[in-house]
């Protein structure tokens, strides 16, 4: 799967900028995290519709805008299963760029990992996913 990652200006609006950008071409989200860091605001998307979002998204100003391949693990939801899966990787020398949760039901969650891109596969294995 893939996630869209949005740098931008830190400031009032952006998040709505962006969102109202995907909504005006019936992209729906289906993930985010957002948050702020050194004067920029950071937005990491997943979307139905990946393509279309880019495209969107680039008409905005003065924003970055990245495509990175993002893996969706499920995971079994009591504590300290990601402890467990975090562990795993680290142990295996794997390094995250970002992790949020995508969805959370009674028995499961699913969480979107973002490995350094070097890491991505290894991840995947260590993970026990094709």
């Amino acid at each position: 799967m893939k996630e869209v990652m949005v740098v931008a200006s830190n400031d009032i609006g952006s998040l709505a900028a962006v969102a109202e950008a995907l909504g005006s071409v019936g992209v729906n989200i289906e993930a985010i995290s957002a948050y702020g860091i050194d004067g920029k605001a950071v937005f990491r998307v997943i979307t139905n519709d990946v393509t279309t979002a880019v495209k969107a998204l680039s008409k905005l100003q003065n924003v970055e805008i990245r495509e990175a391949e993002t893996i969706i693990y499920k995971m079994i939801n009591r504590p300290g299963e990601l402890g467990k899966i975090t562990r795993k990787l680290a142990n295996r020398g794997i390094s995250l760029e970002s992790l949020y949760i995508v969805s959370r039901k009674q028995d499961f969650t699913e969480v979107a990992l973002r490995p350094a891109e070097k890491d991505l596969a290894k991840a995947r294995e260590v993970l026990g996913m094709k």
